[in-house]
């Protein structure tokens, strides 16, 4: 672990340092979504996707590409992705439009600079980009325009919320909106402010839900990410949370929100104070959160990014219905089996005892909590789920919390032919062996732990 002290934020010194020369002060940036996301569990043959192209802390002259199946553990596609003919390229927000491309909108400034001008690429792929333009944002007296984000609404418009300070006052922010005018993307509305939301707003995520329109922006003198809602994109936005109203802490930044297979919703945000990036989860439409977690692997190196959720072909799949028993990828002579109704991964071989083959045996049937996942039952119609994050096996007691407890996703493994059992119920954690027992573990974003959780469906044992 580096004992270099964290970055600090792009504006966590702006208003104290405004009279001086800027020269602590690192930019951040500020991620994107579709205006609306569907929540499933990819069917069979079919994989989620999760896209980032986040600026490095130490490099804001390019761009990196990670990809991740869970929202959790990203994996890097493509280093050095995409680097802007001039300038710089910051706060990169992405989206996968009509006409099947990905398109980027980023800062093209450091913090230091007047910024009067968005940057616009695409790629066909996600690790290929060419340069499109450099827009400058028709506002007058403009001296900043930093973190634009993607917003496509439910009529297909596409848009650009974008932090605009003047001359008047260049670290005050307000968020504006920009609609564009053709399929192209080369043509844009005049700015429209975003009402309700005010000044000194920056860093502004929108997502819909129905006919309400959610904002996430950072206020920033209070250094807070605060929660706002409208009836119109444009608003007029009405701010109800304030302050450390979800637990996430202060020095807090960058926010935006993906919905996960399970239907909840996840917000990424950058925690510039600390050095770390977090994710936190919500399952009641944005009232409550989860503790914030740091992202294992990227936290500390990816900068403010956006997170686009695709379904693409492949992924992996059981046979329904089906007897089978699971070998480790890893460990091959050892296998899923029930003992003293826990789950084991004991060493299993054809001489071994007819009451371990049968405790070795499995009949997977469909999520009891999705259809699209996965439970196990034993010989006895006993299920398998997670209590206290051990893998036990129980008899179904008909609550939802059962059934979100005893259902898994499926999950690419690490080798060819195995598969990743995703907890239903707590994203990013996967049944993994741990001293030869099978429990439910956060993933950490190793490759080990990534062999440990993967397991290869094989013939029944009996």
């Amino acid at each position: 672990m580096t004992t270099t002290p964290p970055a600090p934020s792009r504006r966590s010194l702006l208003r104290a340092l405004a009279a001086l020369p800027a020269s602590a002060v690192a930019l951040g940036g500020f991620p994107g979504l579709l205006g609306t996301a569907a929540a499933a569990v990819p069917a069979s043959g079919s994989a989620t996707r999760y896209t980032i192209v986040p600026f490095l802390d130490s490099d804001d002259g390019t761009v990196n590409v990670y990809q991740s199946d869970d929202a959790t553990d990203f994996r890097l596609v493509q280093a050095s992705a995409y680097t802007p003919p001039a300038n710089r390229i910051r706060d990169a927000s992405l989206f996968r439009h009509t006409d099947g491309y990905y398109y980027l909108t980023y800062t093209t400034h450091t913090w230091q600079d007047v910024s009067t001008t968005i940057g616009f690429a695409r790629s066909s792929d996600r690790v290929t980009w060419t340069f499109l333009y450099d827009y400058a944002v028709p506002l007058a007296n403009l001296s900043r325009a930093w973190a634009p984000e993607w917003f496509v609404d439910a009529d297909g418009s596409v848009n650009v919320i974008v932090s605009c300070s003047t001359t008047d006052d260049e670290w005050i922010f307000t968020p504006y909106l920009l609609t564009a005018t053709d399929a192209a993307l080369t043509a844009w509305s005049s700015p429209v402010a975003l009402a309700g939301l005010g000044s000194n707003h920056i860093d502004t995520f929108v997502v819909r839900t129905g006919s309400t329109y959610h904002a996430f922006t950072k206020n920033e003198t209070a250094k807070y990410i605060e929660y706002a809602t409208a009836s119109k994109l444009t608003g007029p936005y009405t701010i109800s949370r304030t302050g450390d109203w979800a637990g996430w802490g202060s020095y807090r930044e960058g926010p935006a929100l993906v919905q996960l297979d399970n239907g909840a919703w996840r917000i990424f945000f950058d925690g510039y104070g600390d050095g770390n990036y977090y994710y936190s989860d919500s399952y009641d439409t944005f009232a409550t959160w989860s503790a914030p977690k740091a992202l294992p692997g990227i936290s500390g190196t990816a900068r403010h990014f956006t997170v686009i959720k695709e379904t693409v072909s492949g992924g992996a799949s059981l046979t329904r219905n089906a007897t089978g028993s699971f070998r480790s990828a890893n460990y091959p002579t050892r296998y899923w089996e029930e003992r003293s109704a826990l789950l084991d991964l004991p060493v299993v071989t054809a001489s071994s005892a007819t009451a371990d083959k049968q405790a070795a045996t499995f009949t997977v049937v469909a999520g009891l909590a999705d259809a699209g996942g996965y439970s196990f039952r034993d010989a006895s119609g006993n299920y398998l789920r997670h209590y206290g994050f051990r893998g036990r096996f129980d008899a179904s007691d008909g609550t939802t919390a059962f059934a979100k407890d005893a259902t898994f996703i499926a999950r690419a493994g690490s080798a060819t032919g195995s598969v990743r059992f995703e907890s239903y119920n707590y994203p990013g954690y996967y049944l993994r062996h741990y001293d030869y027992q099978l429990r439910v573990d956060r993933s950490d974003g190793t490759d080990l732990f990534r062999q440990d959780s993967s397991f290869v469906p094989v013939a029944p044992w009996a």
